[in-house]
């Protein structure tokens, strides 16, 4: 396997990650933006006021989301095993 491969390889991996974990971090800068101006407007700088909420909706999230994650990893392996051929020959 040659450079060119393994970078498109790592590329691809990259790509999915990136695709993976987006839509929890958005969701999850959602909420703490949200949550720091309510704690702005009403002067209550607590730890546990922005994290237990966030950590809920990232928990929500994950479970609504996670066929989507699922199909998004199982074509993504389908993709690299039919393609194999190619990295081992």
């Amino acid at each position: 396997m040659g450079p060119d491969q393994v970078t498109e390889l790592a590329r691809h991996l990259l790509i999915e990650a990136m695709l993976l974990s987006a839509p929890l971090l958005i969701l999850a800068a959602v909420v703490s933006v949200l949550l720091s101006v309510v704690q702005t407007l009403t002067s209550v700088q607590e730890q546990t006021i922005t994290a237990v909420p966030r950590l809920a909706v990232i928990g929500i999230g994950s479970v609504i989301g996670m066929p989507w994650f699922l199909r998004q990893l199982v074509h993504y392996t389908l993709q690299l095993w039919t393609d194999m051929h190619r990295y081992l020959g």
